[in-house]
């Protein structure tokens, strides 16, 4: 758990210096990184208008292989033009840890907020600098312990939940598992293939990553008609799209979800090269058995494709199709469940 926070930085918004960061951790944080993040902070508000988002937002930084939890900061000063105060605060991470921050994001949303409160009242009253790093400080060894304590609280709930009437009989054994799928998940970035898998595994802090092909990979046990199924997920994370050495990606799959969100008309489109550079690419033998996702139907105000234009794609690609939700966790269970029993099927 150590260094999962890679910095903080915070940023005013100041009449004359513009975007300034003016408190940073670690000290040695480069300085390049600090100026992107006010180039960030400041893209955020062109695009939206100047509007403030009241909650956590969530952002990547593809150069640095990085991503951060950005908080924005608005309040009343009669000294400043406008009368009004500016600044954000950036918590950078690595991409690969994408997940236990996912996880973690509703412990944080308190703890920002109690930290918001005492940076106003510092910026209201004195803008005192070293008062500022210091409670900033203090607020990194508040997110070290809450991500400890889930860690350790997870891993406790898994020891003691994980197949329970197995454990009665004896240890967890490759004997014991009836069926074991590697199941590859493709799409576009920010669809919500990550938060779809930790939906139905819940269990953050417990996966495993591998750099070199910038992979999270995660596993879930399903009981289905008294068979013990290990699906294991391969997330593609932080690669660039349909990059030809992901051969070893591919390889030795039985299943492939391809996700695409419902309220973003181009990861739709791509779902088509996404399937290519699979079947280019997949080197097995046997039949690959491929599901089509439309994440996000909870945004039903917000949805721009049609359920039957993603239907016609799925029946185009062979592929049978799922409405989700990783918000609310609709359907997620039932079609992995699905995957389950198709597969026990075929065998």
């Amino acid at each position: 758990m150590t260094r999962l926070i890679k910095g903080l930085v915070y940023i005013e918004f100041l009449d004359i210096k513009g975007v300034t960061p003016t408190v940073w951790l670690p000290e040695e944080l480069d300085e390049q990184l600090r100026v992107l993040c006010g180039i960030k902070a400041v893209s955020l508000l062109t695009g939206e208008d100047n509007h403030i988002p009241k909650s956590l937002i969530t952002i990547p930084f593809p150069s640095r292989n990085l991503k951060a939890i950005i908080k924005f900061i608005k309040w009343k000063d009669q000294d400043r033009r406008g009368e009004i105060g500016q600044s954000s605060l950036f918590l950078l991470f690595n991409e690969a840890d994408d997940a236990i921050f996912y996880k973690a994001q509703k412990y944080l949303e308190e703890v920002f907020n109690e930290l918001i409160e005492e940076i106003i009242y510092i910026e209201k009253h004195s803008s005192d600098k070293l008062k500022l790093a210091h409670i900033i400080s203090e607020f990194q060894t508040q997110i070290d312990f809450i991500l400890t304590d889930l860690k350790q609280k997870e891993i406790s709930k898994r020891k003691i939940e994980e197949f329970p009437s197995l454990r009665k009989e004896g240890a967890l054994t490759t004997e014991n598992i009836d069926l074991k799928l590697k199941t590859i998940v493709c799409g576009d970035p920010m669809v919500g293939k990550t938060s779809i898998i930790l939906r139905l595994t819940d269990d953050a802090f417990t996966r495993t990553y591998l750099p070199t092909l910038g992979v999270n990979i995660s596993e879930k046990m399903i009981k289905i008609d008294g068979n013990y199924i290990q699906l294991v997920f391969w997330d593609l994370a932080g690669q660039s799209k349909f990059n030809s050495m992901r051969i070893h990606y591919y390889q030795g799959a039985e299943v492939v979800l391809l996700v695409f969100d419902l309220t973003n008309k181009d990861s739709f489109k791509n779902i088509n090269k996404w399937y290519e550079d699979i079947q280019k690419n997949f080197k097995n033998k046997k039949e690959l058995i491929g599901f089509l996702i439309g994440n996000k139907n909870d945004l039903n105000e917000k949805r721009l494709i049609e359920q039957n234009n993603a239907l016609e794609l799925a029946e185009k690609l062979n592929l049978q199709y799922f409405e989700t939700s990783a918000l609310t966790g609709e359907n997620i269970q039932d079609m992995f469940e699905i995957i389950g029993k198709k597969f026990l099927e075929i065998i």
